[in-house]
């Protein structure tokens, strides 16, 4: 190990959105920055995560709405899907990404290396296996940010042509005709519904009563009906004990739910912390129980000087949260002071179709937090953009704590399912975060028509008035 004798103001281990946020925004503050990414530049959201995934459900939605045509008057012979051609459009979507991740540290004169970085006494880095070499620099201050990798199951090894997790399913050379998700929250979900979208028979299996845990009960409730619909069958309170693979997939052992043969099965049942290379012999880092790293609430370890961000700490696992979580810490560095991240009102999207959005309290929580609340649902069957658009399914649902007159006061929480509302939380994101009342949102003029509409009627009506709802 041959220690070059360099210093950083500032050195992150690991090229995610958490580590690469963090090397840019430190950079932009002149701060002195290196970054060690083992891997590709861009982690698990540019490579294997939000953005591929996204781009195969903008290929199924492409698919859906040529499908649905002729409901407009447009003529067109049945569609279909030539799945390496839509592989080969995800990696450009991704290559450029990447590229671009690439071109802004490099303009904002961060030193990158390539390499396994890991952590030793006196914020050292030690850089080795890569076209990097073996070298060792130090820094004022260290930003752990290496991320994620799937969970798997015992019994299911990945082969990546049967058995596969979030990886591998995201380069499919084949759309299989039948396939099982193991797990029904927001990765499963997205998953099932490309995949039908594809044209594969798709079974959604969940341990829990209800898929999509987390939601406000009434979103969920419009997704499974929604997949119902569509015929993605939806397993809930279900164990996997096992399977016995054949010539042409698996038969997957449901215990009193019988047995299921599929061509196909995506373990989707979460994303463990990924500390494994990061040394931290001679630190005080310290890891739980469950291998995240342990921090408090401006994302500090133990160890002086160093800092854990991302996936690799047990926030909620979203590329938008690793931003500001990045943002926070070069804050703190740079002796300013930040205000702690209410993880409770972070935004949410899932990008199955119908949409999910929310932002903020579920009605039961808002009630298991001891608020006497009032609720407003209107759905996007009135809504005049979504008859244009076609896509009536879904509502609108406003938590907001309960007036005396029994009108609507501070707004807690906001959830939505149903067209492009992924697009359309900002407002119910801030109406949550800057603790805005009912009467305060209410006077926002909505332009019409729109689908953002329904959320303006829906605050509206918790004043005691409205006008279509």
């Amino acid at each position: 190990m041959v220690n070059d004798g360099t210093n950083f103001d500032l050195v992150v281990i690991g090229g995610g959105p958490g580590g690469y946020g963090a090397a840019l925004y430190a950079a932009s503050a002149g701060l002195e920055v290196a970054l060690v990414e083992m891997g590709k530049l861009g982690g698990t959201c540019l490579n294997v995560g939000c953005i591929p995934a996204k781009e195969l459900l903008e290929t199924a939605a492409v698919l859906r709405t040529v499908r649905e045509a002729e409901d407009f008057g447009v003529n067109t012979s049945a569609p279909t899907l030539d799945i390496t051609v839509t592989m080969a459009r995800k990696q450009r979507v991704i290559d450029t990404l990447v590229s671009g991740v690439g071109q802004l540290l490099k303009g904002r004169n961060v030193t990158v290396f390539n390499g396994t970085g890991s952590l030793v006494a006196d914020r050292r880095v030690q850089i080795t296996g890569g076209e990097s070499g073996d070298v060792e620099i130090v820094g004022r201050n260290v930003v752990l940010a290496s991320g994620s990798k799937p969970r798997t199951i015992p019994g299911f090894d990945i082969d990546g042509q049967v058995i596969l997790t979030s990886d591998e399913v995201l380069s499919i050379d084949r759309v299989p005709a039948t396939a099982a998700i193991i797990g029904g929250g927001a990765i499963g979900c997205e998953f099932a519904s490309a995949l039908a979208d594809f044209g594969t028979e798709v079974t959604i299996l969940e341990a829990l009563p209800s898929i999509l845990a987390g939601c406000d009960s009434d979103v969920t409730k419009v997704v499974q009906r929604a997949f119902k619909k569509r015929s993605i069958a939806v397993k809930t309170g279900v164990m996997v004990g096992g399977h016995a693979p054949h010539g042409n997939g698996t038969v997957l052992d449901l215990g009193e739910g019988g047995l299921l043969d599929v061509e196909m099965v995506v373990v989707s049942v979460g994303r463990r912390p990924f500390p494994d290379h990061l040394g931290l012999e001679g630190t005080a880092v310290q890891l739980d129980d469950r291998k995240f790293v342990v921090v408090d609430d401006l994302c500090r370890t133990a160890e002086p000087g160093v800092y854990a961000i991302g996936d690799l700490v047990n926030t909620p696992q979203l590329a938008h949260v690793g931003f500001a979580e990045a943002i926070m810490v070069v804050k703190h560095m740079l002796g300013e002071a930040p205000s702690p991240i209410d993880y409770g009102k972070v935004p949410w999207a899932i990008y199955c179709h119908p949409e999910v959005a929310f932002a903020g309290h579920n009605e039961e929580s808002a009630r298991e937090a001891g608020y006497d609340v009032l609720v407003s649902k209107h759905r996007f069957s009135g809504n005049s953009r979504a008859m244009i658009v076609g896509s009536t399914e879904g509502m609108v649902k406003i938590i907001a704590e309960k007036n005396a007159d029994g009108t609507g006061g501070q707004i807690l929480g906001v959830h939505m399912a149903g067209p492009w509302v992924t697009e359309q939380l900002g407002q119910g994101y801030l109406a949550v975060n800057w603790e805005a009342t009912v009467d305060e949102v209410a006077e926002f003029i909505q332009p019409h028509p729109t689908l953002s509409e329904l959320f303006g009627e829906s605050v509206l009506a918790m004043t005691g008035r409205s006008l279509h709802g």
